[in-house]
């Protein structure tokens, strides 16, 4: 039995369930404004998806505050910091952000992180 929930096992690539071959994690803090929640949240699938089909990315989380609902945070699993560059320097990623940015309350914050264990 998975301790797992499935929701966490569902946004994985078939490999990294198999395999923890994922080194590095990246975590982004977003706070939105109040009225880009709604638009946020639903287009938030089509776009992991995207994310998820970059070279060396096997998982894209979302999750929101408790307390304040403007606050999100990703959480992205990635082979090493190589292949979350790629990512960002694509086009998709510079397209999405230059739009993201416009719906921004706060300045975002991001840690990469290696997995010890």
């Amino acid at each position: 039995m998975c301790d797992k929930p499935l929701r966490h096992l569902r946004t994985r690539k078939p490999e990294a369930l198999r395999y923890d071959i994922f080194v590095m994690k990246r975590i982004v803090k977003l706070t939105l404004k109040q009225e880009r929640i709604a638009e946020f949240v639903e287009k938030f699938p089509s776009r992991k998806e995207k994310i998820l089909a970059m070279p060396g990315c096997h998982g894209v989380d979302l999750f929101q505050d408790k307390k304040d609902p403007r606050i999100f945070f990703t959480i992205s699993k990635w082979d090493d910091e190589a292949a979350l560059n790629n990512y960002r320097h694509s086009d998709y990623f510079k397209a999405t952000w230059a739009y993201m940015k416009q719906g921004f309350d706060d300045k975002p914050k991001a840690w990469s992180l290696d997995e010890l264990g």
